[in-house]
């Protein structure tokens, strides 16, 4: 679903604007989402939330920090190419593995930081536009900064699922639907006062925008109900899977060009996940 929706955001991304194409991911989310919420109700009788400012901060912060990693992610498309925009942001799940174990308590055994100096190696084939010679700082910056946002993301979206005391297919879902409402919120707030023409844009291209909102909010169903079971670094690298999934999408579907470079540094990051996985 995932590697679906960079796909739909990367085309969207060549006649809108970054601000415009974060909010496609959201824009038709939310009510999707409010049904999925509904319907776990139909299905399994649960109480209500008892809200309280942690389950906010910590749903607040990951709505902004996601919709900062998309920004940044979308201006990797228009970079270079969106397989390569994708794998770079990817750099997240190796982040978070690094963040959870300074903040958070998560173990890596030493195959597991192996796995890191891997996923590192893979970010730099991916950045370097001529070679080993020449390195663009730029594009490598964007990346980690969306690989960090993302990371970042997820944390607290674990954080603020466990503070909820129902069971985990709920809470994620309860989650979901706050995060996604306020990113709706804060979107269409800054961009009918600031770039009223970006909403125009958006409205000339439903079918596009409709598919973007979609397979994020299944995407995002899939990644907030497990990481309401399993730690953040385990739940991200096992979703590396994503990358093989985004090289045949940028090949046969947006018939983007991979070098031999570019494909060996994706690979990389698949290696690097199950490493992590693993160790």
């Amino acid at each position: 679903m995932q590697s679906w929706r960079n796909a739909f955001q990367g085309k969207l991304s060549r006649d809108v604007n970054a601000a415009g194409v974060t909010l496609a991911r959201f824009l038709w989310a939310g009510p999707i989402a409010l049904l999925y919420l509904v319907g776990l109700y139909h299905w399994q009788d649960a109480p209500l939330p008892t809200w309280n400012i942690v389950v906010v901060s910590y749903a607040g912060g990951a709505a902004l920090m996601q919709i900062l990693a998309t920004g940044l992610m979308v201006l990797l498309f228009q970079q270079r190419n969106f397989a390569i925009g994708a794998g770079l942001a990817k750099s997240e799940a190796l982040i978070a593995a690094m963040l959870g174990t300074v903040f958070f308590g998560t173990q890596l055994s030493l195959l597991g930081w192996s796995g890191v100096l891997v996923g590192g190696v893979a970010i730099f084939l991916l950045s370097s536009k001529a070679g080993w010679r020449q390195l663009s700082l730029k594009t490598l910056v964007i990346g980690l900064a969306s690989g960090a946002s993302f990371a970042l993301t997820s944390l607290w979206v674990r954080e603020a699922s466990l503070s909820l005391d129902l069971p985990y297919t709920h809470r994620a879902a309860w989650v979901l639907f706050i995060v996604i409402t306020m990113q709706t919120l804060l979107l269409l707030v800054y961009l009918g006062w600031r770039q009223r023409q970006t909403l125009v844009q958006l409205w000339q291209r439903p079918k596009l925008v409709g598919a973007t909102s979609l397979f994020s909010c299944i995407g995002s169903i899939g990644w907030f109900s497990a990481m309401s079971m399993q730690t953040v670094p385990y739940v991200k690298t096992l979703g590396q899977i994503e990358v093989l999934f985004t090289l045949l999408i940028a090949h046969f579907w947006l018939r983007d060009k991979l070098t031999r470079k570019d494909i060996a540094g994706l690979i990389l990051i698949a290696v690097a996940a199950i490493m992590v996985m693993w160790g």
